[in-house]
């Protein structure tokens, strides 16, 4: 069984970081993409990263290029999201995915999701 446990959320300023993780257990991911979502209050949820999990490819929504990273850690079978010059309007509850189908990831609807952990940016 595919779980998936987020952590590293919380309250930050604007302009300030947080470095969400996922902990992926109940298989083995390397033939897996991962990703991060999110849904703002009153929006739909949407695509913000992703990556192949043997080669690290990645891809990222346009509006947070530049300022968001992921990477995954083999050893510790961990995802995670460094997110940097965060401004109010990232502020939602940020879910980490998963999928053995690369496209469902980057352009879709993942399999499995975790519960996902809440991110505040204050102004």
């Amino acid at each position: 069984q595919v779980q998936l446990v987020e952590s590293g959320g919380g309250l930050v300023q604007a302009g300030g970081s947080l470095r969400l993780s996922c902990a992926a257990s109940g298989r083995t991911f390397s033939n897996y993409a991962m990703g991060w979502f999110r849904q703002a209050p009153g929006k739909e949820r949407e695509f913000v990263a992703g990556i192949i999990w043997n080669d690290g490819s990645t891809n990222y929504a346009e509006f947070v290029r530049g300022r968001f990273t992921i990477s995954r850690d083999n050893v510790k079978n961990t995802v995670y999201l460094q997110m940097d010059n965060l401004s109010p309007e990232d502020t939602a509850v940020y879910f980490c995915t998963a999928d053995p189908r690369t496209q469902a990831v980057f352009y879709g609807t993942p399999f499995y999701w975790g519960q996902g952990t809440q991110v505040t940016v204050s102004s």
